[in-house]
């Protein structure tokens, strides 16, 4: 892996050439950064030079916080330039501030975001485009690009793809992790036809060589808003990048231990596991003598959430409790204490989340504490060892799925479970990507010869 400035030079080579733009990428620990992370280590594996325009190291340090852990598994052979990002939401540093801003902060906030908005309307992040678009032509000039792919969000990691091609012709792709007009737990759409938002995705849209979605439900969703672009769209799920190793999970006592692993938002409904948890403790013997173990971040920035913080007064006196972050070098021990899993997520047709395959590739029971309609149904539908709850709303129905999932994990047969792990094969994170990119170099490669 080079770390490099937008200033330095590169060795040409007579491979395809991806620019790769993530304001996400290691060491940042974001939700999204795996896979950012998967894919740039895929296209370089199938023998792309892969560029990533990335921020400095320094901007994780004070926003997300940072998965060193993650950094050394970056593919050597990737050159990252990171690109400045000076962003008012991460300056904490009183003495940096202008002195408007420190004297008339209201004031200084609508201006602010008016020359955001002017730059590109995307809150925090409008006003990296500059700098983001002038190290893409940088790079273009002392390496030529034949391929720019940029994942969102933030969304302006759309716009050198964009720049690119009007300026030289090259081809680009937009992968949506998320959405920007749709609100995933809601379903509402975000900004009005004739926004700034608008109008820059359909600009957007209309020039991609293809649009990448994690789910069929929102590329429907943007299908029907953009039909004519519809033809271009395609799901690219996440996946789990490699199989938790097979434990048997908890030995301690006749109790099972119920995991949970993932970012720990406003948005997860913690509160309603925890009172599904209680009841399920007064019906059933096995589950008493169990407990709960919550591992992950307390939001996806640095500074935890107060909402989740104060839902753990409790958590003791109920067998539950917090953990604290995993790196991604220990997932798979964490895994291994695990006899069952619990997969909590907000409420919304439109919500997979990444862990939902991870989840799978263990084998293990999952209590699936989100609402039933959740696209994350879908990917466990089939699933040999999935407990769904009825209702969010009712902790009885959260009690019934856990009673029922404790069952079947103190009686798991070790051929059961990798008959689970079998069937989860065909969420691998190289299934979804590498027929993607196979796609993509042929289509370089045409289009070198047509030139």
């Amino acid at each position: 892996m080079t770390d490099t400035t937008p200033s330095e030079s590169t060795e040409d080579a007579p491979r395809p050439h991806l620019l790769y733009v993530a304001w996400g990428f290691p060491p940042c620990r974001g939700s999204g950064v795996y896979r950012a992370w998967a894919t740039a280590n895929a296209f370089a594996a199938a023998g792309w030079d892969v560029t990533v325009l990335t921020v400095p190291r320094e901007v994780f340090t004070l926003s997300t916080g940072v998965d060193e852990s993650l950094e050394r598994t970056v593919d050597p052979r990737i050159e990252i330039v990171r690109v400045p990002f000076d962003s008012a939401a991460f300056q904490n540093d009183l003495r940096r501030w202008p002195w408007l801003r420190a004297t008339a902060p209201e004031l200084w906030n609508v201006l602010n975001a008016r020359k955001e908005q002017r730059t590109f309307p995307e809150r925090t992040y409008g006003l990296w485009r500059p700098a983001l678009e002038t190290a893409a032509l940088d790079v273009h000039a002392r390496h030529p690009v034949d391929l720019v792919l940029g994942t969102a969000n933030p969304h302006v990691d759309f716009t050198p793809g964009l720049r690119l091609h009007r300026d030289h012709g090259i081809p680009y792709v937009m992968d949506y992790r998320d959405a920007w007009q749709l609100d995933v737990f809601t379903g509402a759409r975000l900004s009005a036809a004739d926004s700034a938002v608008a109008e820059w995705e359909r600009e957007l849209i209309a020039d991609a060589h293809a649009v990448w979605f994690v789910n069929e439900p929102i590329l429907r969703w943007h299908a029907e808003l953009y039909p004519e672009a519809a033809d271009r769209f395609r799901v690219v799920s996440n996946g789990y990048d490699s199989a938790p190793d097979d434990h048997p999970g908890s030995t301690e006592g006749d109790g099972l231990v119920f995991g949970y692993l993932g970012t720990i938002s406003s948005a997860v409904p913690i509160d309603r596991l925890v009172e599904g948890w209680k009841v399920a403790r007064s019906r059933s013997p096995l589950v008493a003598a169990s407990r709960i173990e919550l591992w992950g971040h307390l939001n996806h920035v640095g500074t935890p959430n107060e909402a989740v913080s104060r839902q753990m007064a409790g958590f003791a006196e109920n067998g539950i409790a917090y953990r604290g972050p995993v790196p991604k070098q220990d997932v798979g021990h964490v895994y291994s204490r695990f006899d069952a899993l619990l997969l909590v997520l907000g409420t919304g047709r439109y919500v997979t989340s990444g862990k939902v395959f991870e989840y799978a590739a263990t084998g293990l029971p999952i209590v699936s504490v989100h609402d039933p309609g959740n696209a994350a149904s879908d990917v466990l539908r089939d699933a040999p060892a999935w407990y769904p709850v009825a209702s969010i709303d009712s902790p009885d129905a959260i009690a019934d799925a856990l009673i029922a999932a404790a069952e079947r994990a103190k009686t798991q047969l070790p051929e059961e479970r990798a008959a689970a792990r079998v069937w989860a094969g065909q969420f691998q994170r190289a299934r979804q990507l590498d027929p993607q990119i196979d796609a993509l170099h042929e289509f370089v490669e045409q289009r070198k010869v047509a030139q």
